[in-house]
């Protein structure tokens, strides 16, 4: 168990110096691996066993994707296509028909997985992925699902997936927060999806830009600079010495520490982060392979280049996000048009990661709260399934070309090696060296840890 080094009411009452906003962000980053001298709470720190990750790629698609028009092909959705369902388990009853995929299926790679004609860039990367058709979760409501996904929990506020990661973890360059999420939904979910509840300020995820904004529009808020970086220096270590003053007659006051390290980390970061977000230096190649420019895919490309640039500079957990897949209706147009804005940057984001070695110790995850059904109310749409649904995962010690549980004949509920949320949270840490029952932090009397008293590793798709 970690002591608490930030009290948020130190933090906030530190604001006005220009870097207490910084340090109740959740900036607070360790010292490089090289500095053996550091303390700091992100310091990096030795996983239980040895890791087949080093770092997570988690891409969010909010609102809930159709898995039987994208990752999980049912043949017989289209024979039977037009009829009632019956009792399925999920709805029982009803006016519902069935409706079959209006987008083509086929195989794909040497392992043959059957991907639509919705994603054919991904589908070049077949044999990389590891299709969870098996996937489950609690209730099918967009708020609850979301949260749940990002914190194991839709009930309680909880630290997120993310911030259990780095407080296990520690990060690997102490000029950049160690976990940062790109373009953050703000409508489900908000702050709690990358917030760090009860564990310490500086295990909270640090947000670029903001859903409904283009991610060239995005940077970390007050970390600009207001007066010359010699003139800022000075005043910084004016307030340090004060502040090291009091530690000294104090002798031990660990929220004071941390928030002389958070100090310093801002500094370093106003020089860090612009050039991390600078594509300039990208070759043109790299970026029209991303699709940056392209009309339907610069957002996502965007999020997707500087993910691979972050995990390239030691982040140890990013998010990147989409929305508006919540699709009762225009189905075809909207799904196609969701789809073409996430293929091209993922299936460059797979390629480029490969390419430069990362992606065997870089663990990308994709999916939604939950999927869709394949019985309709309105003609040309598809309603809201918590009960079975896909998300795929590569790179990270993942077996890649395989397929792994399944939902029934027509899509609805997972009934072959059902894969809950709280299993994929427990499969995430232990890829990372973390043991899911082990990671755990002491509050109010009891100790709490992300997949709380569930969850399984599923070590069949484990490489």
């Amino acid at each position: 168990m970690h002591t608490p080094l930030f009290s948020r009411r130190e933090m906030l009452r530190s604001s006005a110096c220009g870097f207490g906003y910084l340090a109740l962000a959740g900036l607070c980053a360790k010292q490089s691996a090289a500095a053996t001298t550091s303390v700091g709470p992100l310091a990096p720190k030795v996983p239980l066993f040895p890791a087949k990750a080093k770092r997570v790629i988690f891409m969010f698609h909010q609102g809930g994707p159709s898995h039987v028009d994208t990752l999980d092909y049912k043949p017989q959705l289209a024979v039977d296509d037009g009829k009632a369902p019956g009792d399925t388990g999920f709805y029982k009853g009803g006016n519902r028909k069935l409706m079959k995929s209006p987008f083509a299926f086929e195989q794909h790679g040497k392992s043959g997985l059957p991907i639509s004609s919705l994603l054919p860039n991904l589908a070049k990367h077949a044999d990389k992925l590891c299709l969870l058709n098996g996937m489950h979760t609690d209730l099918p409501n967009h708020p609850q699902a979301s949260v749940q996904l990002h914190t194991g929990s839709f009930q309680f506020v909880r630290p997120s997936m993310g911030a259990w990661v780095l407080y296990g973890l520690g990060t690997e360059n102490d000029e950049l927060p160690g976990f940062i999420t790109i373009n953050p939904s703000g409508r489900v979910g908000g702050a709690q999806n990358y917030g760090s509840a009860f564990l310490p300020a500086p295990f909270q995820g640090t947000p670029i830009g903001a859903e409904g904004k283009t991610v060239g529009e995005g940077s970390i808020p007050n970390i600009q600079a207001h007066v010359p970086a010699g003139l800022q220096r000075k005043q910084l270590d004016y307030l340090q010495s004060l502040n090291r003053d009091r530690l000294a007659a104090d002798g031990v006051n660990t929220e004071l520490e941390g928030l002389i390290e958070s100090y310093e980390l801002a500094f370093r970061m106003q020089g860090a982060v612009p050039k991390v977000l600078d594509l300039k230096d990208e070759s043109q190649a790299t970026l029209d392979a991303y699709g940056v420019g392209g009309k339907a895919t610069d957002s996502f490309a965007r999020q997707c280049l500087l993910a691979r640039r972050f995990a390239e500079a030691g982040v140890r957990f990013i998010e990147v996000a989409t929305g508006g897949w919540d699709q009762h209706q225009n189905l075809r147009s909207a799904l196609t048009k969701n789809c073409e804005g996430i293929d091209q940057p993922m299936a460059a984001l797979l390629h480029d990661l490969d390419q430069r070695g990362l992606l065997e110790d870089t663990l990308v995850v994709s999916g939604g709260e939950f999927g869709r059904t394949p019985h309709v109310s309105k003609a040309d749409g598809r309603d809201h399934n918590a009960t079975g649904y896909t998300m795929w995962m590569a790179g990270g010690g993942i077996k890649g070309g395989i397929r792994h549980g399944a939902t029934d004949e027509y899509g609805i509920k997972a009934v072959e090696k059902p894969t809950h949320v709280h299993d994929l949270h427990a499969t995430i840490l232990h890829l990372l060296g973390l043991d899911h029952t082990k990671l755990t932090y002491r509050y109010s009397g009891r100790d709490f840890r992300l997949t709380d008293v569930h969850g399984n590793v599923v070590k069949d798709i484990i490489a």
